[in-house]
């Protein structure tokens, strides 16, 4: 009963040291305004434009760290305080979403097949969520059957996760390159405060992978076990 506790807390403490770093660097940077005065979206209109993408539409939407890019509708979407703010978050947060609207015009892999995995990823979610829940209470699914679909769907948001790694981590690389080459930051300062944004917004990802690897292995390891029994 030790080791679920331990692991629920742990990889719960991992999450949340990961949230609440992105948010602490982001309100900090999101405080200090940049030198050349460009809002995100004038940013993240120039970082696209100097890669020769072009029909992607920028929009606003409410709420903080909301940014994201929708590729189904080739649209960047960006909180309301990074369209039209000139901080040097701003700045960071925009350019990144920049790089995966460029990912997409340039049929970057990885994001393809993220975005091929999202349907399957959405039902695993809904999987490992009801599952624990329909067969404690009803008791129709045994307990090898209920730890081979918790480690399917363990499995396959695991996959997702890992996935989206090298998506985000090249997003981010390519927002840096662009940010500095464009002339949109002004400063070294500037420069070093986009990296740190950046940086703390990898580290959600690097969370949810380890946190989806962690379950997947907590219910596949006693299938294997059994199995390596039984022979």
């Amino acid at each position: 009963m030790l080791l679920p506790i331990l692991l629920f807390l742990g990889t719960m403490g991992l999450s949340l040291w990961a949230s609440m770093r992105v948010k602490s660097v982001y309100r900090k940077y999101a405080a200090e305004p940049s030198l050349t005065g460009l809002t995100g979206a004038q940013a993240a209109e120039r970082v696209m434009q100097d890669a020769g993408v072009e029909g992607v539409t920028i929009t606003s939407c409410p709420g903080e760290l909301t940014d994201h890019y929708d590729p189904s509708h080739r649209r960047l979407v960006l909180s309301e305080s990074n369209y039209n703010g000139t901080s040097i978050a701003a700045l960071a947060v925009a350019a990144h979403e920049a790089g995966h609207a460029i990912q997409h015009a340039q049929a970057y892999a990885p994001l393809h097949l993220r975005m091929a995995a999202v349907g399957a990823t959405q039902i695993a979610s809904q999987l490992v969520m009801w599952l624990p829940l329909f067969g404690m209470f009803t008791g129709f699914v045994n307990t090898h059957t209920g730890l081979i679909l918790m480690a399917a769907g363990w499995g396959i948001i695991m996959l997702f996760n890992l996935v989206t790694l090298p998506v985000e981590f090249d997003a981010s690389a390519r927002a840096k390159t662009a940010l500095r080459h464009s002339g949109i930051l002004g400063a070294m300062n500037e420069e070093d405060g986009v990296n740190r944004v950046l940086n703390a917004a990898a580290w959600t990802y690097v969370a949810a992978f380890i946190t989806s690897l962690a379950y997947f292995l907590w219910h596949l390891l006693p299938l294997l076990m059994g199995r390596r029994d039984e022979e």
